[in-house]
């Protein structure tokens, strides 16, 4: 899978395939008549392309991206959920809109609940259809194989906030609860070493990490850059919130045997390390899963990295 378009001579900035988000797929869930049989538009990241009916997605024309958009089917009742979209970019095409929304489930009175949505692409894809709100990173196949070591993630951004912002959680479980505080967006890399032993699971040691967060409204920036700290990064205050992934936090990934299991990352790597996999996030959320501030949007444009 080629994870890159062609280098820009100005800076060696290596775009990410489909990072500069001017087509996108889009799919049609009909939903179930108990949820009153509507029709759910999604998005993909991903050659313009159609897709009509309740089925599976798969990645496609080589698009590294997957997203947070999915088609679930919890009590096999068929429902879309769609917090990652096109928007409209004056002046340049088209951007990446990320929202943070509570998704309603209905059904005939047996079902009521709600679910905090974070909307979020990521390097990697999701594993549908979704049937449980359980664990939700064993649905996600995050990372790609990558061999080169970037000193800046690169991209435009803008952030909407809303004027009170609060977060709420809902988990789909028991009532919705507001707490205080707001949430952030965020984008963030890990550059990883893995192996996988006898028994088909993977382990990691993280060779650099990149992350910044974003709290405060603001109008377009382009060109901002994150740099990529290699070798140990738990000494830096600053990156407290981008530490080692091995326990119920341990993003999944395929085995050789094709099966998703949890990545153990078992420490950090040495500075000069070369990695073997890269993990990207982009998220308009930045804490547990289910939790969320309602209405904060995240516009995103022109990704890669900087060699």
């Amino acid at each position: 899978m080629l994870l890159f378009g062609s280098a820009v001579s100005m800076g060696q900035i290596e775009p990410i395939k489909y990072g500069n988000f001017e087509n996108w797929i889009t799919r049609y869930i009909h939903e179930s008549s108990l949820l009153g049989g509507n029709t759910q538009t999604l998005y993909e990241v991903g050659p313009t392309a159609t897709i009509d009916g309740n089925k599976p997605y798969v990645n496609q024309g080589g698009s590294p991206w997957g997203t947070s958009n999915v088609f679930a089917r919890p009590m096999k009742i068929a429902k879309g959920s769609n917090a990652v979209s096109p928007a409209d970019r004056p002046g340049k095409g088209k951007c990446a809109k990320l929202e943070s929304k509570l998704e309603h489930v209905k059904a005939l009175g047996f079902i009521n609940m709600d679910v905090m949505v974070a909307g979020s692409m990521f390097l990697g894809d999701m594993i549908e259809p979704i049937t449980s709100t359980k664990n939700p990173y064993s649905n996600m196949n995050m990372g790609r194989p990558y061999t080169k070591r970037p000193k800046n993630i690169v991209l435009d951004y803008k952030l909407d906030m809303p004027a009170n912002p609060t977060r709420t959680k809902a988990t789909g479980f028991g009532s919705k609860k507001t707490l205080p505080g707001i949430d952030e967006a965020a984008v963030y890399m890990y550059l990883q070493r893995r192996w996988e032993d006898e028994n088909g699971n993977i382990h990691a040691k993280r060779v650099g990490t990149a992350g910044r967060t974003f709290s405060k409204a603001t109008d377009w920036v382009n060109g901002l850059r994150i740099p990529v700290v290699y070798g140990d990064c738990s000494n830096k205050p600053s990156m407290d919130w981008l530490g080692l992934r091995s326990k119920d936090d341990a993003y999944y990934a395929r085995n050789s045997k094709g099966k998703l299991v949890p990545v153990i990352e078992e420490g950090w790597d040495s500075a000069d390390a070369k990695p073997t996999h890269v993990v990207l996030m982009i998220s308009a959320g930045n804490g547990e899963p289910f939790v969320g501030t309602e209405g904060l949007t995240f516009y995103v444009d022109n990704v890669g990295f900087e060699q």
